[in-house]
């Protein structure tokens, strides 16, 4: 079956007025149940690939048994603390999908809610990271995401006040992006990695690299941009296998000339605009705060091109600058790793059409 990327269960904070707070959580619940940390990337990467590719099999039902059974581990794993005192949470309602197609993760919807201390000022969140990474949001009285962050190590977050809300800076949700698009292509980003290798495997020479990438750059901005805006978008089931189809391309032209053609920065325009409806995926979840919608946007896209240049660098650190002018270098370098890719890529474009379980 196939493995799924690690993605962060996203908490929304509501103080309901009534001296009560909530957690509404989405998340892959297999993922918490079989303790996939936030430390890999993606389920296979976890010993416990193998609990979470039986969890995912089963219906709402008997998955809801298996919450049941978990449920004072989770509880004591889901922190929210009002001045330094730990608020007693309970699970009030759970919503299970039914199993649907396994090829793609299955979200779950939990809802918490405890007591506010009277008088409390402001609380805190945590989310233990053995059960994966967190985004911790806070809807304003509109319903729009006021403050967001992400907690890739489980947190403590910085303390939200009960009343008047949390003010953060545009710098600061500028910085914060960065390394949310940073870490979502290293170490996350296996697919868009070995997009860039196979860029620079034809031709590791730098002027016509760069001009491939910020093509790539510029494409998968835009489609992003529109995306977040909700100008276009298109379903993960359509998206993720082209972007796998995209990696094959790359690889097989890598194997088929040893020149790299004058319109391969456009064909790579055009794959990055795939790959910038794959980011957006991952950037919704996050739930970017209008006010500081700008800085974060343009933050992650920062924070991915500086993860494309580190793939780049490592590239050129390990064979450009040692190899790339010896006469066995496409022999013995481009071609068998181009072939590598592919492969890897056709495996990716089965899995994500259901041609292969």
């Amino acid at each position: 079956m196939r493995a799924h990327e690690i993605r962060p269960a996203i908490a929304d904070l509501v103080f309901a007025g009534d001296g009560t707070v909530r957690l509404d959580m989405s998340l892959i619940l297999e993922a918490a149940l079989a303790e996939i940390g936030a430390e890999h990337s993606d389920t296979d990467e976890s010993p416990n690939a193998a609990r979470y590719d039986d969890l995912r099999l089963l219906d709402e039902s008997a998955l809801a048994t298996e919450f049941e059974r978990f449920k004072p581990r989770f509880l004591e794993g889901v922190s929210l603390s009002a001045d330094g005192v730990r608020i007693p949470l309970e699970v009030t309602t759970v919503e299970l999908d039914p199993v649907g197609d396994t090829d793609f993760a299955r979200l779950s919807r939990l809802q918490l809610a405890g007591p506010v201390p009277e008088g409390a000022e402001s609380v805190v969140y945590s989310f233990d990271p053995a059960f994966g990474p967190s985004v911790i949001r806070v809807p304003d009285g509109q319903g729009e995401i006021s403050y967001s962050a992400y907690l890739g190590d489980g947190g403590p977050s910085e303390p939200i006040p009960v009343v008047g809300g949390l003010t953060v800076s545009a710098a600061q949700v500028f910085w914060d992006y960065i390394g949310v698009g940073f870490t979502h292509i290293v170490p996350k980003g296996l697919d868009h990695i070995l997009f860039v290798v196979g860029l620079f495997l034809l031709s590791p020479r730098l002027k016509p690299l760069l001009i491939q990438i910020t093509s790539f750059t510029i494409a998968h901005s835009v489609t992003l941009a529109l995306a977040m805006m909700g100008l276009i978008s298109a379903p993960a089931s359509i998206v993720e296998p082209l972007i796998a189809a995209s990696i094959v391309f790359i690889a097989v032209e890598n194997l088929a000339t040893n020149r790299l053609s004058p319109w391969r920065p456009f064909v790579v325009f055009g794959f990055g605009l795939l790959h910038g409806l794959g980011f957006a995926g991952v950037l919704t979840e996050f739930g970017l705060s209008p006010a500081h919608f700008a800085s974060g946007l343009i933050g992650f896209n920062i924070g991915v091109e500086v993860g494309q240049l580190a793939v780049v660098a490592a590239c050129y650190a390990l064979f450009g600058a040692w190899f790339s002018e010896k006469s066995w270098y496409r022999a013995r370098v481009t071609m068998p790793m181009s072939l590598a890719i592919a492969f890897v890529a056709v495996w990716w474009f089965a899995e994500r059409t259901g041609l292969v379980a």
